[in-house]
């Protein structure tokens, strides 16, 4: 296996992008190494720039569900660029997303269109201030909410892994208005809201997060934190830019069966475009503008590519739902076949699984929250994600990032995934 090209371009990308990359986590500087650069996509493989192929387990993080390039999105999408790219202007496509989104989302009865999932969450604070009248939000360590500035405080995902949760030019005065609480812990919730009572207008989390790697709600967890909205007067919003559309057609909220209050999306309404959204509550929405007071706006919002790639995805995830009878029975396979190799070989280790996402620590102990998968031994995931590419298998960059399966993973596929992770756990052990 060669991969020459990929460590030519990445020095030369450290000459004019900082790092040499675009996001932070593809550095590779968790797991050590040089980040490849990949070529194409199809299927369950990707192909770096020497042609090497990996089965391949992020799926852009999270939105290729039928796996990369899939024949029917991409045809819409060569369909869609024929008659232009980009209008700045509302078009037909905008109108049966919102509609889909509405019906296929239980929180969801209006929602707006957005070219991130950063984006989305940051206009969803906005809108909660904007309806509350109150400053005040908490978030939860280790959920990542994208990069604003509000959100960079004991954040997940790249933050932890460049060991720099609090970045800098992140305010002081911005860092006063955001209260930190840990996850699965309903009592730090209600004590915040009794410290700050009237002052807090919404609780945003990850109803599964999975920047810390993939962590699950306590049995009770969710439906405490809507009754302490409920109680309070403080929107619920949960951050399905991961889990929506993924768990279930409705996302984690139609998985747990509790509805918030306003809800962000990512990029598969996109079918893996860039783009976003954040919807909820009709009387919460008409409080953007121009509907209402909270200004919010976006030249590229709706693009009609993304859009149409989007349709044509939930379109088919909403008329086929044995995709996420599927999709759970592949996690299931695979988690069961990682456990019986760690179980036999006698190791430390957690894996948490939900439906097509899972996250495998190397730690003696459960990881319920940010504190527990800090404890995991992320030098040792260094090892096993090098062994495991030396397969052909790529993995996240990041013991603390979950993972994401698709469709396009056939049983034999599965096994060759399950054999590389029994002959990785040997080498790294011996």
């Amino acid at each position: 296996m060669q991969i020459t090209k990929s460590k030519a371009l990445f020095e030369k990308a450290k000459q004019f992008i900082p790092g040499g990359v675009n996001s932070p986590v593809r550095a590779f500087r968790a797991v050590g190494g040089d980040p490849l650069f990949i070529k194409r996509a199809d299927g369950a493989f990707i192909y770096d720039e020497d042609e090497n192929s990996y089965i391949e387990l992020i799926n852009s993080w999270g939105p290729m569900i039928l796996g990369h390039n899939p024949p029917l999105i991409r045809e819409a999408v060569i369909k869609a660029m024929e008659k232009g790219t980009s209008f700045g202007a509302p078009t037909a496509h905008e109108v049966e997303m919102a509609e889909l989104i509405a019906k296929m989302v239980p929180s969801v009865e209006k929602v707006r269109m957005v070219n991130s999932g950063t984006e989305a969450t940051m206009s969803a604070i906005r809108l909660a201030r904007g309806y509350t009248g109150k400053d005040k939000f908490i978030k939860l360590e280790g959920h990542y909410h994208g990069h604003g500035d509000s959100f960079l405080i004991s954040a997940g995902s790249g933050a932890i892994t460049l060991g720099s949760p609090d970045s800098p030019g992140v305010t002081k005065g911005t860092a006063k208005d955001t209260l930190l609480a840990p996850y699965n812990n309903l009592e730090a919730i209600e004590n915040l809201v009794a410290i700050h009572k009237g002052e807090i207008a919404a609780l945003i989390l990850e109803p599964v997060p999975g920047n810390m790697g993939l962590v699950t709600p306590a049995p009770g967890y969710l439906e405490g934190l809507r009754k302490i909205c409920d109680k309070e007067g403080i929107l619920l919003i949960f951050d399905e830019v991961m889990t929506g559309f993924r768990l279930a057609k409705g996302g984690a909220q139609e998985m747990y069966g509790v509805t918030p209050d306003l809800t962000t999306l990512g990029k598969i309404i996109g079918g893996g475009l860039p783009v976003g959204a954040y919807g909820g509550k009709k009387e919460i929405m008409d409080f953007v503008s121009p509907s209402g007071p909270v200004y919010q706006a976006g030249t590229l919002s709706g693009n009609p590519i993304a859009m149409t790639a989007g349709l044509v995805m939930l379109h088919h995830l909403d008329e086929n739902p044995e995709v996420y009878t599927r999709l759970n029975a592949i996690g299931s396979k695979i988690t069961t076949g990682f456990q019986a190799t760690l179980d036999k070989l006698g190791l430390d280790y957690t894996i948490n699984h939900v439906g097509s996402m899972y996250s495998l620590f190397f730690s003696n102990h459960a990881v319920t929250d940010f504190e527990s998968a800090k404890k995991s031994d992320t030098v040792l995931f260094g090892k096993y994600f090098q062994a495991m590419l030396k397969r052909g298998i790529y993995l996240a960059p990041s013991q603390f990032e979950s993972l994401f399966l698709s469709t396009a993973l056939s049983d034999d596929l599965i096994g060759k995934i399950i054999s590389a992770n029994e002959e990785s756990l040997i080498e790294i052990h011996q």
